[in-house]
């Protein structure tokens, strides 16, 4: 099974950073998960043995070799806020987890809302970056969402972009 599970993921970065060369992009992006140690409970340790760590060190090493660059993101809430900025979504209840509902009445994918908070959050502090602290105070006293990384979704990027035009 452990040699499965590393087959699994090497296949898995294999595809990734295929799919990042063939589309010619700069930077992988991917949640940073940090998860370490023996988890508690019945069958949490099954369900942790996923080679998370593997899947990223592979693809990175992949992509390096390419020129490609990787980014790391916090994970807090990329699938729990809704990437339109309504509020925090709800889990579907009937089984199917990978379907939430916004606030404001939409379904969609809870992986997809989750991938452009990701995207988002990267573009973010990139735009960040750039800018000097004075300017970058005078978009936060704009959209107060950017105040907290850990708060941004893809609204709070389009207001940024918004605000600096």
């Amino acid at each position: 099974i452990r040699n499965l599970n590393e087959q699994l993921a090497y296949k898995t970065a294999n595809a990734i950073a295929d799919f990042a060369i063939e589309q010619e992009c700069e930077v992988i992006v991917f949640e940073y998960l940090d998860i370490k140690g023996r988890k508690h409970g019945p069958k949490k340790q099954k369900l942790a043995m996923w080679k998370k760590n593997a899947v990223q060190d592979t693809c990175a090493s992949i992509a390096h070799r390419h020129g490609v660059r990787i980014a790391h993101i916090c994970a807090w809430g990329t699938s729990k806020l809704a990437y339109d900025g309504s509020g925090t979504t709800e889990r579907s209840i009937d089984g199917n987890y990978s379907i939430c509902r916004f606030p404001n009445g939409k379904i969609y994918n809870c992986d997809l809302s989750a991938s452009y908070n990701i995207g988002a959050r990267y573009f973010i502090r990139a735009k960040e970056k750039t800018m000097s602290e004075s300017s970058w105070s005078c978009i936060k006293a704009e959209v107060p969402d950017a105040e907290k990384r850990t708060k941004c979704t893809l609204s709070t990027l389009w207001k940024i972009n918004a605000a600096c035009a």
